[in-house]
């Protein structure tokens, strides 16, 4: 009797593979079939066939971004509230003003990335961790996220850039219920509750961005442009300031250069083709711009205003109020309680630059931000229509109810100046 040869078993990435291969054998062969029949038939047209094929989730809000962008700015569905992706980052010695930050910030209906980055201590990374995990309210909704691979991260260099698509794209992979990226940093502060911010972005076309930019150089053609610099941060595990090469580049002719504010509000559609789409000038300006002096000033800007699709949905401002000397330096001046009329003033969400604890922080707290007592302490929430429990925010309620205060009405005055038709046609990409 003739005795069968027992089968061999099959290895698990051969039958994960013969799965990979089946099924797209099958979706070709029925696609086939269609087609046969269609033909035949005389009657169904080859793009209605194809219409059927269901597209990724980025290729769809993809082709719905650039459709946006061509035609009239869409408003959101019954002036449905939007979800704001923020990212707050840090540095060493960053993490109680990140963790104020975070609290002012809070709302339950965004979605948060928090960093500190690498040349920050062990304890402190841990600690931040730690401090985000035990929150109640963070669990209940679930929206805080700490980067876990902290990055290098060296001031003005590329690494700046590369840090905030890291986070981009860890906001992209966790949640596709977002509207806009916000990033900030430790030394940001918000200047109006939450509620009034998604209260008046509710009435926004989605895919506008706020982006300062301007194509003329100035100081930094020579100073910035043209200089070669080498960012440590991309291959050096201690943080150490970019260096410049004695030789100097000619401006480009392929692409025209642009520069702002490192701070922006972007659209999910253009944070979609920066990371995942598809065209190349995302990443043929990520080269460039690899030994390009204050890289964060201009990577962003450069493809946006050399985009088609996109250039007419940038807004030319950076939502912050930011007080630079005069001649401005490096750094912005320090904002403290002399600055508090001039920053309610200007109706901006944000400004930056703060000391950690400043008294100016308290005022903003309480006379801003609605708060009985400041958050220096590191306890409580900025208070809104989603608090509940006792004491006040201490438990997630509706997070779909909003209470807008005062601030709604600075920041709507401020969106009517700086997104009114005439001003975007002054201040388009030129």
């Amino acid at each position: 009797m003739e005795l069968k040869k027992p089968r061999s078993p099959m290895h698990p990435h051969v039958a994960t593979m013969e799965k990979r291969v089946k099924w797209p054998l099958i979706l070709t062969a029925t696609l086939c079939g269609v087609l046969i029949l269609a033909s035949l038939n005389g009657t169904t047209p080859l793009a209605s066939v194809l219409s059927l094929v269901p597209a990724s989730p980025a290729v769809r809000r993809a082709r719905t971004g650039a459709a946006e962008s061509a035609g009239s700015p869409p408003i959101g569905a019954n002036g449905r509230a939007p979800r704001i992706a923020y990212f707050v980052s840090g540095s060493r010695g960053d993490l109680e003003r990140l963790w104020r930050a975070l609290r002012a910030l809070y709302h339950p209906r965004n979605i948060y990335a928090v960093h500190l980055d690498r040349d920050s201590p062990a304890p402190e990374l841990s600690e931040l961790r730690a401090r985000v995990a035990a929150e109640p309210v963070f669990a209940r909704a679930g929206n805080v996220h700490v980067v876990n691979r902290s990055n290098m991260v060296t001031y003005r260099g590329p690494t700046m850039v590369a840090n905030t698509l890291h986070a981009c794209a860890i906001l992209l992979r966790i949640s596709d219920g977002w509207d806009w990226f916000i990033n900030l940093s430790a030394s940001d502060y918000p200047l109006v509750p939450q509620d009034d911010i998604l209260h008046t972005f509710a009435k926004l076309p989605r895919n506008l961005n706020f982006i300062e930019h301007t194509s003329n150089l100035g100081w930094k053609e020579d100073q910035r442009a043209k200089p070669i610099i080498i960012d440590p941060g991309l291959y050096k595990s201690q943080k150490s300031d970019v260096f410049w090469v004695s030789q100097k580049r000619e401006l480009p002719d392929a692409f025209k250069l642009f520069t702002g504010s490192a701070w922006m509000a972007l659209s999910r559609a253009f944070v979609e083709y920066c990371v995942v789409g598809w065209d190349n000038l995302p990443r043929t300006l990520l080269m460039y711009y690899t030994n390009f002096v204050s890289a964060p000033e201009g990577y962003f800007q450069t493809i946006i205003c050399n985009t088609p699709d996109f250039a007419p949905t940038a807004v030319n401002h950076d939502l912050h109020y930011i007080s630079w000397d005069v001649p401005p330096k490096q750094h912005p001046h320090v904002l403290s309680l002399a600055d508090a009329d001039a920053m309610i003033g200007s109706g901006a969400p944000f400004a930056r630059k703060f000391a950690r604890d400043d008294p100016v922080l308290d005022k903003i707290d309480v006379e801003l931000l609605g708060l009985l007592q400041p958050l220096a302490n590191g306890t409580g929430f900025v208070p809104g229509g989603w608090c509940a429990g006792s004491p006040p925010c201490s438990k997630v309620g509706d997070i779909g109810r909003l209470h807008p205060g005062p601030g709604a009405k600075r920041l709507a005055g401020l969106i009517d100046r700086i997104v009114d038709s005439e001003a975007l046609k002054q201040n388009q990409c030129i």
